[in-house]
């Protein structure tokens, strides 16, 4: 009995040795199997998420891009507005003035007396002249002045009456005149040699 015992006891230890050693071996495979598709979840979730990023970064470059794309053209269409329009401001200021000018026609359709038109007419010519000016418009002095080429335009070369006016304007055979301090007409002039 003792003996059967022991043996009972025995083949329950190597049962429960070999049973142990399967289960430490499906354990392991378990673990193995488990650590595989884990490591494979890891770097798949890594690639998903570089994959993710990347396509985040795509789509922002595709919508600044296409930002950018609207910005120039409507900088554009922008800028052929303002050319279309940028003496609008310019005529409408004239407008007046041109009115004035039909009145002094008509005038002197019917004028008996020249002083009156005359009169008229320089009041016209003032005007225009005030109108420009406040859009900044102004004419160059020229006459008795030094010759300086960013203003002026020589046309010819007369000797000079006296020492005094050699290099310097003589005549003035068409005004120059500037637009906010920058030339827009070379005022055409005789210079004294």
């Amino acid at each position: 009995m003792f003996n059967k015992k022991k043996n009972n006891d025995t083949d329950e230890n190597i049962m429960n040795t070999e049973n142990s050693s399967e289960n430490t071996e499906n354990q392991n495979s378990e673990n193995t199997d488990a650590q595989e598709p884990t490591g494979q979840v890891e770097e798949q979730t890594a690639e998903e998420k570089l994959q993710a990023e990347v396509q985040q970064l795509n789509d922002k470059y595709l919508r600044l891009y296409a930002e950018f794309d609207n910005y120039k053209r409507r900088t554009q269409k922008e800028r052929v507005e303002l050319l279309q329009t940028a003496g609008k401001d310019v005529i409408v200021s004239l407008l007046p003035v041109l009115d004035d000018f039909d009145r002094a026609l008509k005038a002197m359709e019917t004028a008996a007396d020249v002083a009156p038109v005359k009169e008229g007419i320089l009041l016209v010519s003032t005007k225009l002249k005030n109108t420009l000016a406040q859009k900044g418009l102004k004419d160059v002095e020229s006459i008795n002045k030094d010759f300086d080429t960013d203003f002026h335009e020589a046309i010819t070369n007369i000797p000079a009456p006296n020492d005094a006016l050699k290099g310097k304007v003589i005549d003035e055979v068409e005004k120059g005149y500037t637009l906010n301090d920058n030339v827009i007409r070379f005022a055409k002039v005789v210079v004294g040699a």
